[in-house]
Order: structure tokens, then sequence, then C-alpha cells
């Protein structure tokens, strides 16, 4: 009883360490984006700007899983949260004098340092679950998942409206020195507070045990892949500019409310996106299925996803100027959230149920290797797509990362041996 409430306990301060962290992430990304966007950067320079975020995340997952397994995912977590506060500080040393090409440097950087950061604590914390999950009990599993998951995406759903408000009342310097500031005092906590449960790591862990031999997950982490880039594709720069120049009307203070437009449009879809994943065990009637038949869910749903993103292509390309045209892609973008949240729930917990314990940390990190070679494949083909065709080369290039991701989980094994047998829900 006593290592099952110090499990619990050690649950408790890693996900309120990975909200903290999730909302300066969502804060940062509007922050960045709104003011480089209101500098006059243009749609390939916002997306150079997180080019090295999404690269480093790439690096690190593939190498986060060995570290973990080798030192403990808790110097893990720690690490992250306090590469976190360093980029943070960094970019509160932004010279507005300095020329467009040292900015983009300068903020590249300090945007590849959180990129690491965010991708330490997201391992740490989705290994994690699978550790602490009560008796190891797959019964629990989906659920524990979800609801971290889900969490995490509500609260950085309020960080990209908090970004928003803050650099238009505080200003951007102001803005990421609060950041910093916040996270460090969240840092302290959790190293004060943090119980045992967490594995400490194991020093015969050699690096190349990270490439896994499973091929449910290798196409897993190929579905995921073409997923997080049908969101990113349209996600990361050309909605957020497009709904921008539509919401503005040139003046600062237009621009201002725009800020707040836009930001509360983005949060809106993450918080939303969140529940929705939080929820996805009960809204999939989960309970009771076995492994196979979440398997068979989650190539239904990445289907019905490939039908919004092209849908809106349509209407975008054939009704380009109609005054509808904005409140249709605001229905159709929600619509694709929700969506899009089952079917990361359904990965989220797949890629647990094919892992097995002792290796957990491996197989998160190559999987989330996969998710942020995803998004960095996205935010460049954001930023491109938007330039050479607009709106409706965004869209339509997510509808065809979401139907190569549908043709990944279409050969996901259906069933699996006696160790991970029915998900039990």
């Amino acid at each position: 009883m006593a290592e099952r409430a110090q499990g619990f306990g050690a649950y408790l301060v890693v996900t309120a360490a990975y909200w903290a962290f999730m909302l300066t992430d969502g804060a940062l990304r509007m922050l960045v984006l709104l003011h480089f966007h209101e500098l006059g950067f243009g749609p390939i320079q916002l997306a150079y700007l997180f080019l090295l975020y999404e690269f480093m995340g790439v690096v690190t997952n593939l190498s986060a899983g060995w570290v973990a397994a080798r030192f403990g995912l808790t110097r893990t977590l720690y690490a992250g949260l306090a590469l976190q506060v360093v980029a943070l500080a960094m970019l509160a040393r932004l010279d507005a004098g300095w020329s467009m090409t040292i900015s983009v440097l300068f903020v590249m950087t300090a945007q590849g340092l959180s990129g690491v950061a965010k991708d330490l604590t997201k391992m740490s914390a989705k290994s994690a679950v699978k550790v602490l999950t009560p008796g190891n009990a797959e019964g629990q599993l989906f659920r524990w998942v979800a609801l971290l998951t889900g969490s995490k995406n509500a609260v950085k759903g309020l960080g990209f409206l908090a970004g928003a408000a803050a650099l238009s009342v505080f200003g951007f310097e102001a803005s990421v020195i609060g950041m910093a500031a916040m996270l460090g005092l969240i840092l302290l906590g959790a190293l004060l507070l943090m119980p045992a449960g967490l594995p400490a790591g194991r020093k015969s862990a050699k690096f190349q045990e990270v490439l896994s031999k499973d091929p449910d997950i290798n196409r897993l982490s190929a579905a995921r892949f073409f997923l997080f880039g049908a969101r990113d594709v349209w996600f990361v720069v050309g909605i957020p500019i497009y709904f921008h120049s539509v919401f503005s009307d040139g003046t600062p203070e237009g621009a201002r409310e725009a800020f707040f437009l836009v930001g509360g449009f983005m949060a809106i879809w993450i918080i939303g996106y969140g529940i929705v994943q939080a929820s996805a065990p009960k809204l999939l009637r989960a309970k009771g299925k076995p492994l196979g038949d979440i398997v068979r869910l989650a190539r239904f749903w990445v289907g019905v996803l490939t039908l919004a993103p092209a849908t809106l292509a349509v209407l975008a390309w054939t009704a380009d100027g109609a005054y509808w045209l904005t409140a249709a892609l605001i229905v159709g973008l929600l619509i694709f959230g929700a969506t899009f949240a089952l079917n990361s729930a359904l990965h989220s917990y797949l890629i647990l149920a094919f892992s097995k314990s002792e290796r957990v940390t491996m197989d998160v990190g190559f999987y989330y290797m996969a998710n942020a070679a995803g998004r960095l494949a996205g935010t460049l083909l954001s930023g491109v797509s938007y330039s050479l065709g607009g709106l409706v080369a965004c869209l339509g290039v997510a509808a065809a990362m979401a139907a190569a991701s549908w043709a990944m989980a279409s050969i996901l094994s259906s069933r699996r041996n006696a160790a991970q047998r029915a998900s039990g829900l």
C-alpha cells in the first residue's frame, strides 16, 4: 500500500511539472509567432524560428530514451525543466536593434534548447505513466495516459491564450522573464517534493537498444510521423497568419485585437483537443475492448481525420474570398481537432501497450522521435506551402499526410502475444 501511495505521489508531481512546462511551451509558441509576425517576418522566416525546435526534438527523442534508461526518469525530467528556464532567459536578452538574420539565428538557438527541454520532459512524463500505473495494470493504462495527455493539451491551450494576452499587455521581454521565474519555482518544488517511485536507471543500458525490432512499434511511429505532420502543416504558420490577416485592419490597435482573436482560437482548439483526448476511453467505449479492437479504432479514426483537411482544401479553393469561408474553416478545424485528439489518444495508448516495461523509455523515445520528425516536416511544409499556394496548399498537404498516416495504421497487427493481450479497459 505504501509503495502504491508513493507511486501515485510521484505521478502527481510529474503531472504538475508537465502541466507547468506545457503552459510555458504554449505561451512561448504564440509569443514568438505573433511578436515576429508583427516585426515583419514572412511565413518561411517564421517557420525557420521553429525548425531547430522541432529538429532538436528529433535528436532528443532518439537519445532521451537511452539517457532515461541509463540515468533515471527524474533526472531527465529535471533537465527538461531547467533547459526551458535557460531558453526563456535567453529570449529575454533579444535585442530589437539586431539585424533580421542575427535575430532569427538567436531565436532559433533558444528555440532549439526549448525543443530539447520539451521532449525530455514529455518522454519522462509519458514513460512514468507506464511505470506508475497501479499494479502496472493494463486495465488502467488507457485512462491514465489519456488523462495525462489530454490535461496537458488543455493546459497548453491556456498557454496559447496566455501568451497572446501577455504579449499585448506586458510585451515580449517581460512575458518571457515572468515565465522563466514561474518555471524555476516549479523545478524547485519538484526537486523538493518528488517521492520515490520512478526508476533510477541501469548502467547496462546500451544506446543501440533505442532502435526497436518490433514492427508494430515502427509502423505506429510512422503513423505518428504523418499524423503530426498533418496537423502542423496548417497549425504552425498557415492558419495563424491567415486568421491574423483576416481579423486585423492594418492598424496597431487592430493588430493587437487580432492577437487576442488568433490566440483565442488556437487556445480553444488546443483546450478542446485536450478535453476530447482525456475523454477518449469513454467516448470510444473502450472499456473491455481487446487490443486488436483498439488497433481497428486507430485505423478507422485516422481515415475519418483525412476527410476534414481534404474537405476544407476544396472549400478554400472554390470559395476563396467568400464571406463565410472563415466561419467554415473555424468549424472544420474544430472537427479536425476532435478527430485528431481521438487518434492521438489511441496512439499514446498503443505505444505503451506495445512496449515492454523494461524498455519503455526507449520505445517511447523512439516513437516521440517520429512524432518530433513529423512536427519538423509539418513546420517546414507549413511555411513553404503557405508561401507557394496559400491556405489551399496547406490544407491539401495536410490531407495527404493524414492519408499516409492511415496507410501506416492499416498495417498494424490486430493480434499481439499474451504479454500484450486485451486492453481490459
